[in-house]
Formats: C-alpha cells, structure tokens, sequence
C-alpha cells in the first residue's frame, strides 16, 4: 500500500519516526510530509532513512520538476495518515485550508484514498469548542480517527490529548486496508 505519513507540529512528533519503521517493516510504501513546524520535533533526515523515501517539508522543495510533488504524492496514495495531527492542523483540513504541502495533499486526495488522523495536543485544546468543531466537521467529511489517548501530557497535565500508541494507529490502518 501507498501510504503518505504526514506529520504535524506537535511535541508527539517522534512518535511518527516508530509509525513509519513499523509501516515499511510492513511492506508498505512510506512518503514523509511534514509542516515546517513538526521539523522543529523530528528531523527530515530521521523520517528519509527510515522510509528511504525524499521528505517533502514545504512547496519550495517541489521545485526538482515542473510536476508539484504534493499532487503527485495524493494521486499515487492508497491512504493518507496524519499523526499526529495538531490542533492548528485540524483547523486547516477542516475548512479547507491549504498553506503547506501536507493540508494541500489532503484537498487533493482522490476521495476513494481514506484518511485517518491521530490528533495529539493539549486536552484543553483538545475539549476546546473550535476544535470539537474542526473534529466533528472532519468526521462528517469521512475522515477517521484513532484517538486521542488519555495519560500524562508533555505540558505537565494528565488528560486526553496523547497520540495515540502507534500499535492502535496500525490497527486502525489495517482495518482500513481490509474493508
């Protein structure tokens, strides 16, 4: 399966560096899109070597051909999974924003390709009225969801708002792939 990893700014960021191993360990084929923000987590390097695959971060890097890469990525994916996907991220896909490559593969994902986000951030943020909004909007658009977790937050809390453990997120992805 063709699977575009997307990956948000979120503190939960170098969880994805276990997603993508344990995906390509799999037998899937892993293309790396981060926001420039989850960079600042997890570096592009780390997600290239694990995947052997080039990490698209901004639509400057698309400038190798005269095709844009974030529209070859969606046509190519069997499944788009954004994890974990931040607040700030869940606002862009839910109304239709599209200011980097990861939210623009998102609008120009064929509609048969599913999408699973994993939300990670605050619980405040989380149980926030505008996001609760941006999650239900999501759902109705057909979006599907793993999380998030409940237990101790790198802020210092303890609630829901953690990524969910990577071994639900590959279930949700298997489960997907044989329906």
């Amino acid at each position: 399966m063709n699977i575009v990893l997307g990956i948000s700014g979120s503190i939960a960021a170098y969880k994805a560096a276990d997603l993508a191993s344990q995906l390509v360990k799999l037998g899937h084929e892993v293309h790396v899109v981060m926001t420039r923000a989850a960079t600042e987590f997890i570096t592009p390097l780390t997600l290239q070597t694990l995947t052997r695959q080039p990490v698209l971060v901004s639509l400057e890097d698309e400038k190798q051909s005269w095709k844009p890469g974030h529209i070859a990525l969606a046509d190519q994916a069997d499944l788009l999974v954004i994890a974990p996907a931040s607040s700030n991220m869940l606002g862009f896909l839910a109304n239709g924003l599209a200011p980097d490559p990861l939210s623009s593969i998102y609008l120009a994902l064929p509609r048969t390709a599913p999408v699973i986000i994993a939300p990670a951030m605050n619980g405040k943020m989380w149980l926030h009225p505008s996001t609760q909004r941006n999650f239900a909007q999501l759902t109705a658009d057909g979006c599907h969801f793993v999380g998030p977790a409940e237990g101790g937050l790198a802020c210092g809390y303890e609630g829901i708002g953690r990524l969910a453990p990577v071994e639900e997120i590959l279930a949700k992805i298997d489960s997907l792939r044989r329906s």
